[in-house]
């Protein structure tokens, strides 16, 4: 008796995209929301990161005929700012017991070419004769932080060298760089030179 051939069975094939269900449709447009959303944060994330990790610095170094502790005197006498301070205008200490000490918040105004701002940093370092040192944070602190720091030290007989350094750090940090430079490292220098003239002229 003949044999009957095999029939021929049709090739499987898979659904095309319009044959998808609706709801399968529906989760794929609930899903591509939070797909961008979730790479947006991770690149704001990265982003953030990044302009920790490469902070923009401004340095600015005077000479001054004088002991450590007659620059660390003038520096920290506050209340005397708004007397030959060019750059800080006004500085005092906001904690309770007013001394100057790591953990004690000021409130400090700052005047530049394009105004005048207020902000409240928090002291990190306060050695006398030695080092000082705040830090200020603009918005919850990942926007823009800017770590202040006075450093005082000889640099011969009778002769000290004051630093005056910001490091600055955040978001917007890249967006402010060229004015940063051209307005506030010019406004260092001025204090610095500023600070000079009363300490030298307070010895004699």
């Amino acid at each position: 008796m003949p044999s009957t051939p095999p029939t021929a069975t049709a090739p499987a094939t898979l659904p095309s995209a319009s044959a998808a269900t609706p709801a399968a449709r529906r989760r794929r447009r609930r899903t591509w929301p939070l797909v961008t959303a979730s790479a947006l944060l991770a690149a704001l994330g990265g982003y953030t990161l990044w302009t920790h990790e490469h902070p923009v610095r401004l340095t600015a170094s005077v000479e001054i005929k004088a002991d450590p502790e007659q620059v660390w005197g003038v520096l920290t006498d506050f209340s005397a700012y708004p007397q030959w301070n060019p750059f800080m205008t006004s500085a005092e200490i906001t904690s309770d017991d007013g001394r100057l000490r790591p953990g004690a918040t000021m409130r400090n105004q700052l005047r530049q070419p394009s105004g005048t701002s207020t902000f409240d940093p928090e002291v990190l370092v306060a050695r006398p004769g030695r080092e000082l040192r705040w830090l200020g944070k603009l918005g919850p602190g990942w926007l823009v932080d800017g770590e202040h720091r006075f450093v005082i030290e000889r640099a011969g007989p009778g002769t000290v060298r004051l630093t005056q350094s910001e490091s600055f750090s955040g978001v917007l940090v890249p967006i402010a760089e060229s004015k940063l430079r051209a307005e506030t490292l010019p406004q260092f220098r001025a204090m610095n030179e500023a600070l000079k003239k009363r300490v030298e002229n307070t010895r004699h």
